[in-house]
This record gives C-alpha cells, sequence and structure tokens, in this order.
C-alpha cells in the first residue's frame, strides 16, 4: 500500500516532497490512513476538521479523537465548527452542499493564511465510481463522467490509486483506529444510495465491475483531454479579439457539426450554461439584436456575428430601502411600488399588480432589482423551485419582455415576480397574522 501511494503521488505529480500540505480529515477509516500514509512518508502536512454539529455527540467524539490524532502525529490541528443545518436552511441548500462550502471556503482561508500549497482529501476509486453515477443520474457532458480526478487546482486526492477493500485491510494490518460515521448507513442520501444498492447490483451481473468501471472512468478522461485539445484548436481558429470583446462568425459557426456541441464548449468560458447556449443556437438565423445573458457576459446577435462581451454591472438596477419604517417601496426606474399592512382576514382583489404576502414571514428591508440570469424561486401553484429563465420560456415572454421584469426581494429571496407571480414560500395562508400588500402602481 505504502509503495503504490508513493508510485501514484510521483505518476501524477501531485506535490513535491518538501510541499506543505493540509489534510482534510474527518476521523473516518479513509482520512485515517491517508494520515498514516502521509506521516509514514515524512511529508510535511498539518490536519484541518470539521465539526458540522449535525449528529450531536457523535461529532463532538469525532473532533476529540481527531485532537489525539494530531498530538499522536506531532502536527497541528485546525478545527472548526459550523452551524451547518441553519446555513443551509438560509441559502436554500441540501445539508451535502452546504458542508461542502463551508469546508473549502474555510480550508482555503487556512491555506491562504497559513501558506499550504494543497488540501488534500481522503477520496478513494469507490467516491470516484460513485461520483461519476451521480452525475450521470443527474445529467451531464462527457466531464462529468470522468469521476473524481487526483488534480484540480490545488485540491489533491492522494487515495484515488486504491479502493475501499484495499483501505480497509491497510487500517487492520496497520491496527489504525477510527471513527465510524453513522450516517453511512443511511440511504438518506444519493450517493449511499448508489453504494448500498446500485453497485451491489451491478456486482451480481459483473463482479469486477468496479475495475471495470474504473478502466471506463480512465478512457472518459483520456477522451476529455482530446475534446478539449480539439476546442482549444478551434477556439484560435474562430474566436477574435476586437478591443474588450469576442467575436465569432455566425456563418464559419454554422458549418460545425454537431454545432449545439461545439457552441457550448466555445462559450463554456464565458459561463453560459448548455440552456441559454442552445437558446443562442436556435437564434442564429434569427433577426439581428437578440441579447443572452451568463452570470458574467453577454452574447449580441448581431448580422453576421455573434459578440461576447463583460455584462456591465449596474448599480442602478439595485435599490433597498427600509419598508419597515417608511410601509412604502418605492421603485426604479420603470417599477414603482407602494404597500400597507392590513389584517389578516381582509379580503385582497385579485390582480397580477397585488401581491398578497405573509408579513412575518419576510425580512425587512426588501429591495427591488431586474433579474439576472441563475435566478430561481418557488412559483405559487407549482410544485419544487423553477429557474425564472425557464418560468419565462413557460411563459412566452419575449426578449423585451424579459430584460423589463424586476423582482421584489427578501434577503436575497424573490418574493415576487412583479407583475406576474408570487414566490409560494411567503403566500397568505390560514395561519397568516397580518398581510404585507404591495401594488405595482399605475
Amino acid at each position: 500500500m505504502f509503495e503504490l501511494f508513493a508510485a501514484f503521488i510521483k505518476k501524477e505529480k501531485l506535490f513535491l516532497p518538501n510541499e506543505k500540505i493540509l489534510l482534510a480529515v474527518s476521523g473516518g477509516i479513509d482520512s485515517m490512513v491517508m494520515c498514516h500514509l502521509f506521516h509514514k512518508a515524512g511529508f510535511n502536512f498539518d490536519l484541518a476538521h470539521c465539526n458540522y454539529q449535525l449528529r450531536g455527540s457523535e461529532s463532538n467524539e469525532d473532533e476529540e479523537f481527531v485532537k489525539a490524532v494530531a498530538l499522536k502525529y506531532k502536527v497541528h490541528l485546525y478545527s472548526i465548527r459550523f452551524d451547518t443545518a441553519p446555513f443551509a436552511e438560509t441559502q436554500d441548500m441540501s445539508i451535502q452542499m452546504a458542508a461542502r462550502e463551508l469546508r473549502y471556503n474555510w480550508f482555503e482561508e487556512i491555506c491562504t493564511s497559513h501558506h499550504y500549497n494543497y488540501i488534500a482529501t481522503a477520496h478513494h476509486q469507490d467516491d470516484s465510481i460513485e461520483t461519476f453515477f451521480i452525475n450521470l443520474i443527474r445529467g451531464t457532458g462527457i466531464t462529468g463522467l470522468h469521476g473524481i480526478l487526483p488534480k484540480q487546482g490545488n485540491i489533491i486526492r492522494p487515495l484515488l490509486f486504491a479502493n475501499k477493500t484495499n483501505i480497509i485491510d491497510f487500517a487492520k494490518k496497520s491496527q489504525l483506529k477510527f471513527r465510524e460515521d453513522s450516517s453511512n448507513a443511511s440511504d438518506k442520501y444519493l450517493r449511499n444510495k448508489i453504494r448500498h444498492h446500485i453497485i451491489p447490483t451491478l456486482k451480481e451481473v459483473n463482479p469486477s465491475i468496479e475495475n471495470t468501471l474504473m478502466n471506463t472512468i480512465e478512457r472518459l478522461k483520456d477522451a476529455e483531454t482530446i475534446v478539449k485539445m480539439q476546442v482549444e484548436k478551434l477556439r484560435k481558429e474562430m474566436v477574435k479579439q476586437v478591443g474588450d470583446t469576442d467575436t465569432i462568425s455566425i456563418s464559419e459557426l454554422q458549418k460545425l457539426n454537431p454545432l449545439s456541441t461545439y457552441l457550448f464548449e466555445l462559450l463554456k468560458p464565458y459561463q453560459f450554461n448548455s440552456s441559454t447556449s442552445e437558446e443562442i443556437k436556435n437564434a442564429l438565423n434569427g433577426e439581428s439584436g437578440k441579447v443572452f445573458y451568463s452570470k458574467t457576459h453577454q452574447v449580441l446577435k448581431d448580422r453576421t456575428l455573434l459578440i461576447i462581451s463583460k455584462k456591465k454591472t449596474d448599480e442602478s438596477t439595485k435599490q433597498s430601502q427600509n419598508q419597515e419604517t417608511k410601509k412604502k417601496a418605492k421603485g426604479l426606474e420603470s417599477v414603482k411600488l407602494e404597500s400597507k399592512v392590513l389584517p389578516a382576514n381582509m379580503e385582497i382583489p385579485q390582480s397580477p399588480n397585488l401581491a398578497a404576502l405573509d408579513y412575518d414571514k419576510l425580512t425587512f428591508p426588501l429591495t427591488t432589482r431586474k433579474w439576472k440570469e441563475g435566478d430561481w424561486f418557488y412559483p405559487l401553484g407549482m410544485k419544487g423551485k423553477k429557474k425564472l429563465s425557464d418560468f419565462f420560456i413557460d411563459n412566452k415572454l419575449s426578449l423585451n419582455q424579459k430584460e423589463n421584469t424586476w423582482l421584489l426581494t427578501s434577503a436575497d429571496n424573490i418574493v415576487w415576480v412583479i407583475g406576474m407571480r408570487i414566490d409560494n414560500r411567503f403566500k397568505v395562508t390560514d395561519k397568516t397574522k397580518k398581510i404585507y400588500l404591495v401594488e405595482l402602481a399605475k
């Protein structure tokens, strides 16, 4: 195991022997094996442990265990406690995604402040296979099918040469102590469902399914490299820089096959997603003047060119006002709102220009702003959340109508797509004590 570990680091060029590595450790078997291997190799490393406070005393016991591990190896330990559940709720994230964001942001802070070269995580081959299936189930391009990479930026995975069986055998032979995470037994999370049900079922068909999948993942990784090389070659030929903008000839673009995939890859560095890329493709033969937006850029469909430029930030498209004290939402430019607080038993007339909201669910001050790519909300009368761009398509809004759509927001959550639909989370219910009525002024 140790020889394979050293060979893998050298083969994948993960880091140099004198570089400083921060190990992300949970106290579980994978991270304890990683710690032991780093210690045995004599590498320069310290530990970082996150207590997500999700499993009560079990989480605190994990934290104490890792403190003892740091003392054993005579290395420094960075430890932090996160209020993960409240953070996940306020950010409207799953617990897993919230924990991921919290820990990686914290790891980056440590690396910057204390000059670590890399962050090492204890992902192994089984994790890579599970990630392959997660991305396959959710839908992905070739990039999502390469599993977990050994090195991405300053994140390294020095155990990707081993599977779970290898790790368990090594831990037993080395008599390593570790903590069991009780949540690993639950089927609450998609990853656990894949681990407990999908992989075992596939093993009945192919007993060596893990090796088969790892070989497939390797081939997909190689195929992705070839695709990237071809795209970059094409980018140099087709994307022309003119001042602060990039341009692509529409006639040259239309010669490409498959057009959708090439266009998506060419626009990916500008943060355009696949659905917006498809909208641009469908507009290539249409009228000039249409504009498409990503988080960072815009594409103008001209007569013969796609003109790509950075999206202008306009501070005038957002304003905050203290509605608690003023009882009035002053709009911007073409949107003007008036508001008042009413008793819960008041009958409210139905109108797209009126929004009846549960006063106690709002966080003041409210904000009005233009919509932007990536916005989403929970439309009243529908189940689940929906991207605004999809909501606009469903409601057949023209480009001009979309550009003139305004939002009323509370603590960065969309409360009302003004003149169209309120968010289900802020609707009036039989438990509402006060109604906050907002009206689009004439």
